[in-house]
Order: structure tokens, then sequence, then C-alpha cells
């Protein structure tokens, strides 16, 4: 109870100030923030299956829901704010109905070049939606580059103060994240922010505050379903980022700290949590990296942390209302920025540079798909290209031709070890990829291809098959054309490595009776056996085991 007593007041004095920038940064009033954290944060812990998974407002999908309201809204801040509040109840339906689903897969369709580049990219539209906020310029725009416009052409009409108090905020954030990191820097920060604005007047001179802010509980306003129609596309880009971004940091949390972590119950929990941030008509919400690492930091071991922050929360809005009526939104934009620099993962760009250009394109792809399009789309376009990236790489798999080593037991790649010399009469290849429609005709080819470079008599090709775990009709096709060819060459086909579900689809397929039982074999040493049974009695076909049935049996697969 210490350490989560501890932890919790922790995130709480972190909670706050962020978590009110978020709200601005989706285009709600500051205090939505805390509307949505308390219940998300409650509903959470009694749900959830991480035990220091911190969830409330966050970046990413603070920025998609600006995106996706403001074309909406139509300048109406009502109408804005209740429009917010929809896409939070539509991400948790969406989430509680993926849960249900088993939908939770969905968290492994980012690979980490695409995350990296396109966490980069929703920090650029992030620094650029806060210029306003931190120069006193004012900003207009649908799009990043109408936003850029807008803030040239103001920029020489810059207020002073705000800029001053902007920069000093910034330098102030980085500064204690370096020196003092377990310090809660945000609340230090913007409590000495509003001390100088209050002391010295200057929201009286122009520097802009958040403002009065509305006493007791937010009102209860059911959603229109016209209104939840309208966000509905949006939601499930929310949902797929949220949980995304929820997923990876409680799984990496539940590695160093040994617990379980359980998809479809982060997918209800989290599904829970946005409905309860709408109804108190806040926004949507995901996990935060940052308020994790803290609470895990200062001892928390359960969700309790996360009450006792609540309670904190709720304390504040009862008693602290008038300081936070004068944060400065200068600080709160430049809250924003820290939050995105630090999203902008350059140690992560130089590893992929580093491990392979292909990744790092990747990455910089996802990055101006964000840029170019929105932030909807770019999700999209993440996604697919992703799912391109790996389609690529088993589409066009390694291969390898088959040989013996000297002291190394097992067959290996003539290409790896310059000592390998293959079986004589006995051509052994393998096709290191699962066998489907988009590498089915490579695969023949390279097969061919690859016997055409043998420069040795060949009367036995074994195809190693411990690497095709999947097939479909396409590939089987192929298959039985390589071996129809084969068999045209007076060249004996068979398989090696075969496992039980590959074996089922030959059987219906047929394959298993044009290859024949006999050429079916359990393991590459099995074939080689056979092979050279057949050269010393080249009369006699290789035999089964005594005793032994044709088919299953015969591989030890049954």
């Amino acid at each position: 109870m210490r350490g989560d007593a501890a932890s919790g007041l922790a995130v709480a004095a972190y909670l706050i100030p962020q978590v009110m920038a978020y709200a601005s940064l989706a285009g709600v009033q500051p205090v939505a923030g805390l509307w949505a954290a308390a219940p998300a944060m409650v509903i959470y812990a009694f749900l959830g299956s991480s035990r220091l998974l911190s969830v409330g407002p966050e970046s990413t999908t603070a920025l998609m829901t600006a995106a996706t309201v403001a074309p909406l809204a139509g300048g109406d801040p009502t109408r804005y704010a209740r429009l917010v509040a929809a896409l939070a109840i539509m991400t948790g339906a969406f989430a509680i109905l993926a849960g249900l689903a088993r939908l939770g897969v969905i968290a492994e369709l980012l690979s980490q070049p695409i995350l990296v580049g396109y966490l980069a990219g929703v920090a650029i539209i992030m620094i650029v939606g806060q210029l306003g906020k931190v120069t006193g310029v004012p900003v207009d725009g649908d799009d990043l580059y109408e936003e850029l416009r807008s803030f040239a052409h103001g920029l020489p009409h810059a207020h002073g103060p705000t800029v001053a108090l902007a920069t000093v905020s910034l330098a102030l954030l980085f500064l204690l994240a370096w020196r003092v990191p377990h310090l809660p820097g945000p609340l230090f920060v913007v409590a000495l922010a509003t001390t100088v604005v209050a002391a010295a007047g200057l929201d009286a001179h122009g520097l802009r505050v958040v403002g009065t802010i509305q006493a007791g509980l937010p009102g209860w306003h059911p959603p229109a379903p016209t209104d939840l129609a309208r966000v509905t596309p949006a939601a499930l880009g929310v949902l797929f980022v949220g949980f995304t971004d929820t997923m990876l940091t409680a799984r990496a949390f539940a590695a160093r700290h040994g617990h379980t972590v359980r998809p479809n119950r982060e997918l209800l929990a989290l599904g829970a949590a946005n409905i309860g941030a709408g109804s108190a008509q806040g926004l949507p919400v995901s996990s935060s990296g940052s308020r994790t690492a803290l609470a895990a930091a200062g001892g928390a071991n359960t969700q309790v942390y996360s009450l006792i922050a609540v309670g904190a929360v709720v304390g504040t809005l009862a008693f602290l209302r008038p300081a936070l009526a004068m944060f400065p939104l200068a600080t709160l934009g430049a809250l924003v920025i820290f939050a995105a620099i630090r999203l902008i993962d350059l140690k992560g760009f130089r590893r992929l540079a580093s491990f392979r250009r292909s990744e790092l394109l990747l990455a910089l792809l996802a990055t101006a798909g964000v840029l170019v399009f929105d932030i909807s789309y770019g999700i999209l376009i993440a996604i697919g290209v992703s799912l391109l990236d790996l389609l690529a790489r088993v589409a066009r798999p390694h291969d390898a031709v088959l040989g013996r080593v000297p002291g190394l037991d097992g067959m290996h790649d003539v290409d790896d070890y310059p000592n390998a010399h293959t079986v004589p009469g006995l051509f052994a290849y393998r096709y290191d990829s699962p066998l489907f429609f988009a590498n089915a005709q490579n695969f023949r080819h390279r097969a061919l291809a690859a016997l055409r470079r043998s420069t040795d008599p060949v009367d036995w090709f074994v195809l190693n098959v411990e690497a095709i775990v999947e097939v479909d009709i396409t590939a089987l096709d192929a298959l039985e054309d390589l071996r129809a060819e084969l068999t045209r060459r007076g060249i004996t086909f068979g398989l090696a490595h075969v496992k039980q579900d590959l074996l089922d689809d030959l059987d219906a397929y047929g394959l298993t009776t044009a290859i024949g039982p006999e050429m079916i074999f359990p393991t590459m040493r099995a074939a080689v056996t056979a092979h050279e049974a057949r050269r010393t009695d080249p009369a006699h076909p290789p035999r089964l085991a005594p005793g032994a049935k044709q088919g299953k049996d015969q591989l030890g697969l049954t």
C-alpha cells in the first residue's frame, strides 16, 4: 500500500496538467481531460489485466479527436464537446465488441518501423497544432499545411510574453526531465507558471489562461444517434491506435514486472473506460507510457495506485478550481510540445537504419503518410505498408540447396558452408516460407532454377517442407506442377519434414497418392537413408518399416 499510495500521488501530480493539455489539444475545455481521466482510471482499475498501466487522455488519440471532430462541429463549441463525447462512447462500444469477438490480434498489425514512423508524424502534427498557443498568433486551417501557412503569415505579430513564457516552460520541462526524472516536472512547471501569471496579473496583458472551470460534475447529455453515426468511422481508427498503444505499453511493463496481459480483456477494459469517459463529457482515452513508468518507478504494485490518483484528481477539482483557471495556455502548449518531441524516437530511426535500410524506409513512409494525409488515413496507410512489407518478405523468401557438412549433424544450406557437399544423386531443396497464392509460382520457378544449376546427375528431388506450415490450393497446384515436371524428366519427387496439418492438406488435394506414401519422409535423414538404399539396390523402391502402414503411420504422425 505504501508503494501504491506514493505512486498514486505522483501520478496525479503528473496527470493533472498533462491531461488538461491533451484536452486542449483535442479542442475541448482543459477540464474535460480530468473529467475523462477519473472514470476511465476507476473502470480500468477493476477490469484491466495490467497491474501498472495508467489510462486516460493521451496525445495521439487527442490529436485524432481534433482532426475528426473539427470538420463536423461547424465552429459550435457545444456541438464540438458533444461530438467528442460521442466519439469516446463509440470507440468504447467498438472496443467491447472487438473484445467479445476476441479480436485482440489487431494489436499485432503495426510493425516496429511503422510505429516509429507513425508516432513521429503524429508528433510533428502535435507541435504544429500548438504553435498558436505558444506564440499568441491566431492559427487557422483545416490541415497541417494551411496551419503552417497561417502561422507564417501571423508570426510578425507574435505576443512577446506568451513566447517568453512558453520558451521558459519548455526549457524547464526538458531540464527537469534530464536532471530529476522522477520529479513530476509538468506539475512543477505548470504550478510555477500559474503562480507567475497570477502574481503579475499577466492575464490582463494579453496572456491567455484556461479561464473559469465548471463547478460540480459534468452534466449528462445522451449522444444523439446522428452524432454517433457521424463519428463511427473515426472511432475505429481511434480504437486501433489507442489499443495498439495500450498493448505495447502494457506488455512492456508486464514483461519487466512478471505479470501477464490479456489482449481481449484489455479491449473490454478499454471499451468500458472510453464509455465512462464519454459519459462524463470527456474525450477518448488510451494508455500513457510516461505515467505508467512513473507508477512503476514509485513502487506501485496494483491498480490501487490509480484509485488514489483519482481521489487526488477529484480533490483538485473540488478545492483548487481557481488555481486551475489560471493555468496559462502557453505552458499547456509547451507541455504538449514537450510530449510530442519525446514521441520522436531518433534512437529508433538510427537503429532501423543500422539494421536494414528497407526498415528505415518503411518508417519514413509511415511518417509521410501521416503528414501528407490526415491521421485516420495515415493509420490505414501504416497498416497497408506493414502488410505489404510482410507480403513482400513472404512472397520472396530465402531458399536453399541442402548438403552434408563434415562434423555437423543434419543437412544445411550449401551456401553457408564452403565445405558442404550434396548427396550424390539426391537434390535436397528447402523453401523458407509458407506456400500460398503470392509465392506459389516463385517457389516453382526457383526450385527448377536451382535444379538447373546443379552440375551433378539427379535422380531424386526431395523438398524439405519444415518451413511450409500453411498452404492454399494455388500453392498445391504449383507443388503438383513441380512434381509433374520432375516426373517427366525422370526424377523421383519426395517430401521431408511433413507436419500433420500439411499432410492433411496433401491428402485432401490428392498429392499424397500422386507422390506416393513411400516418398514422404519424417526427416531429411530418413530421405537420405532411403535414397542410399535405393542406389544400393536400384531394383527395389524404398520400403516401409516392418509392420508399418502407408500414409500417416509411415511418417510417425499418428
